[in-house]
Formats: structure tokens, sequence, C-alpha cells
């Protein structure tokens, strides 16, 4: 794993989660902890209305969290209800946390390579539906990320579980002289419950 990264993670503190948050927390360990024991493929695919922020963050580091602590067969995805761009204040976010980003296209969906160990593949990030052939059809977890897309869509085709795990929008932010430090703290805040949640799962 890249230097920076490993730094980032160092500075991660897994007791600011409330004893609530964990709860809820726990089915998507469940989940995880299950498919690893049955030695399936584990696939995670975090959803939001826009995949813009909040499902592209919980991707990125579940998949980093995953090789942090060597759960094998991990494969992250995300999609929302509709498909609009990733948003660029959360490649920069990224990349200020040691991940090596890249903008492979320049149309009003880029897509983006996003790297977090030397010899990985890289995390594909762009913004796509539910229905998106970029994403699995069947045997996954649908890991809702905002109370509107969980309220939104009552039922997601192929998903084994349908796991409920919101965090605040740093949209409210975007036109204010907080956004940078924000979104730092939404993906720090991702960043600690990934964490924690690979930290309980036995391997």
């Amino acid at each position: 794993m890249f230097l920076e990264i490993q730094k980032t993670i160092a500075t991660l503190n897994v007791s600011s989660i409330s004893k609530e948050r964990k709860i809820t927390l726990q089915r998507l360990i469940n989940f995880i902890q299950t498919k690893n024991d049955e030695n399936k493929e584990i696939r995670l695919n975090f959803i939001c209305t826009h995949n813009s922020r909040r499902s592209h963050l919980s991707q990125i580091w579940a998949q980093t969290m995953a090789h942090q602590f060597n759960v094998k067969n991990v494969y992250c995805y995300s999609a929302g209800t509709e498909a609009t761009a990733l948003f660029p204040v959360i490649a920069e976010t990224l990349r200020n946390s040691g991940f090596k980003i890249n903008r492979k296209s320049e149309n009003n969906n880029p897509i983006y390579t996003i790297k977090y160990a030397e010899n990985k593949h890289p995390v594909i990030g762009f913004s796509k539906t539910l229905d998106d052939q970029f994403n699995p059809k069947s045997e996954f977890a649908a890991i809702m990320t905002c109370t509107q897309a969980d309220e939104g869509c009552p039922f997601i085709a192929g998903a084994e579980k349908r796991i409920s795990i919101p965090f605040e929008d740093p949209k409210v932010f975007d036109h204010t002289p907080e956004k940078l430090e924000k979104y730092k703290e939404r993906s720090l805040q991702i960043a600690t419950e990934m964490y924690y949640v690979y930290s309980q799962v036995k391997i």
C-alpha cells in the first residue's frame, strides 16, 4: 500500500465510533464474515442517490481496507439510483489521503482510476446506475450509504442482502469555506468505519 495512505490509516481512531453505530455496522461485518468462512467471493455494492460522493468514498475505502486486513476475494462496487458524475472534490480528497488518481476521460461523467497500492488493480470510479453492466447482478450486498436511496429503492434486483449504513452528505458544504475540511472529515469517518468492519473479520 502507498506510504501516504498508510500514514492516513495510522491516524484513524475506531474508538470514535459509537456503540449504536457499531451495531449498525455489524450486519456488514456478518455478511463479509459469512462469505469469507464459505470461501466465496465478497461483493459489496455501495449505493447512493447520485453515485457521486458517499458511495464512491465507501467503495474505495472498503476495497483499501480489505487489502489492509488481508481479507481475500473482496470486490467493491458503487451505484446510484441515477447517474451524474464522481464529484471532483472526492477525487481531490482521496488524492490528499495518498491515493494515486488518474482521470481517463473528459466527458460529463469522467472515468477515474484510483490506486491504493502499486501492484493492485485500481478501483474504477465513475457514476453509474444500479443496472449498469459494470456492477454485479447477483450474490452481492447492497449497502445503502444515504437515506434517500434507501427509501427510494425498496427493492434491489439480485441483492443477497440489503444493509443500510447512511452517512451525512458533505454536499451541504459545497458553497462554504468549510468545504474541503468537511469532505476530508466524511472521508476519514468512512475510512474509520471500514477499518473497524474489516478489523472484526476473522480470517
